[in-house]
């Protein structure tokens, strides 16, 4: 998998989720294997300049989270071309630019996706950002605003005009959000109106399955993940050992989901500290927990840890409270088990509806 001068060993990408993709969680998801290239949390391009603390914590990276994209929101053409210049000194592999996220504090900016309704004034901006550093440059859209207003081909088209390495494209619309049913038609419409540039694909994917759709039924050269990864971090090692073997690995079994858990709070630890980390981490291990079966009594728990202590022994007393589900070999009882994950796309029964992940509250810079 090739965009621009970069080289990448998968062609499976993890989306940036605000106040999710973070460094903590790329590392994890790495270490599990699969993973082509992670992208930062979205970025204010001015905040980035005036070296706001926060925002240079989400650039935080090491040298294990290689190769790794940030990715820039903002509508000033100068503050996103200096931007893009100072990540390149830093050693990114590339830079991304947000012009799909839906949220209202970001369009209301000209950010996100409002930078679809203005496809002239959105390819210079890009064109700036090309020409003014030597890394990829790349953006990440929806299809449109809303379903009168299909714009995704089209600015496509322009952006590979200006020089655009690869397209990421989100198969829903703004007005949409994370809701419905996501529009493979859509995506294959991007594909067919670039020549030369890789589009990727995203939205829904979350199982191998559901990727290999998506692949044959677009003829998209790559496949981004955002929440599926939260429900199963193994989705990228998975996914690529179905590409290449045709076989579908069985889901992880529970100690090897709680172990990259663990993992994950640890790393929080780490970066963050260990009580704005057990805090951060809050909203995070419930999503684990949605593959353990019964969990009402470890959720209830794990949303009020302040240590790593704490959550030891949450953990310690939900490993006791789950054993009652459990059959002579340790495994969950059938009636238990949760159902399968099962995209939208693939119209298949027994549904596993996704949650919404809640878009952190306050000034898009500290995100």
């Amino acid at each position: 998998m090739r965009i621009g001068s970069l080289t990448l060993e998968s062609p499976l990408f993890l989306s940036p989720l605000a106040g999710y993709t973070n460094l903590p969680f790329r590392l994890a998801v790495r270490e599990v294997g699969g993973l082509g290239l992670a992208t930062t949390d979205l970025v204010n391009a001015r905040s980035l300049l005036e070296k706001n603390p926060k925002a240079l914590k989400l650039i935080e990276t090491s040298p294990a989270d290689r190769p790794l994209a940030v990715q820039l929101f903002g509508s000033v053409p100068e503050e996103m071309r200096d931007a893009a210049v100072y990540l390149e000194s830093l050693g990114v592999a590339s830079v991304d630019i947000n012009m799909g996220c839906p949220v209202r504090k970001v369009c209301r900016v000209g950010g996100g996706s409002a930078m679809m309704t203005e496809l002239e004034k959105t390819a210079s901006l890009v064109k700036g950002m090309v020409n003014a550093v030597r890394i990829p440059v790349t953006a990440k859209m929806r299809l449109g605003w809303d379903d009168q207003n299909i714009k995704a081909p089209d600015l496509a088209h322009a952006l590979e005009e200006v020089g655009v390495a690869a397209i990421f494209i989100h198969g829903r619309t703004r007005e949409q959000g994370f809701t419905g049913t996501i529009n493979l038609a859509g995506i294959r419409a991007v594909v067919e109106a670039v020549r030369t540039v890789p589009v990727i694909g995203n939205g829904d994917v979350t199982t191998p399955q559901a990727a290999r759709k998506m692949f044959e039924e677009t003829g998209c050269a790559g496949i981004s993940v955002g929440r599926g990864a939260f429900y199963n971090p193994w989705i990228f090692q998975h996914t690529l050992h179905y590409l290449s073997t045709g076989e579908l690995l069985p889901e992880p079994r529970f100690e090897e989901r709680v172990r990259v858990m663990c993992r994950h709070l640890d790393l929080m630890i780490e970066t963050f500290g260990e009580e704005h980390g057990c805090r951060m981490f809050r909203k995070v291990a419930p999503w684990y927990s949605k593959r353990f079966g019964p969990a009402n009594e470890f959720n209830k728990r794990v949303v009020q840890v302040s240590s790593k202590a704490e959550f030891d022994q949450v953990l310690e007393n939900y490993r006791r409270w789950r054993q009652q589900f459990l059959d002579e070999d340790g495994n969950l009882k059938p009636r238990f088990a949760p159902p399968p994950l099962v995209a939208s796309f693939m119209q298949e029964p027994a549904v596993a509806q996704r949650e919404h992940i809640p878009v952190p509250k306050g000034p898009v810079e500290v995100w």
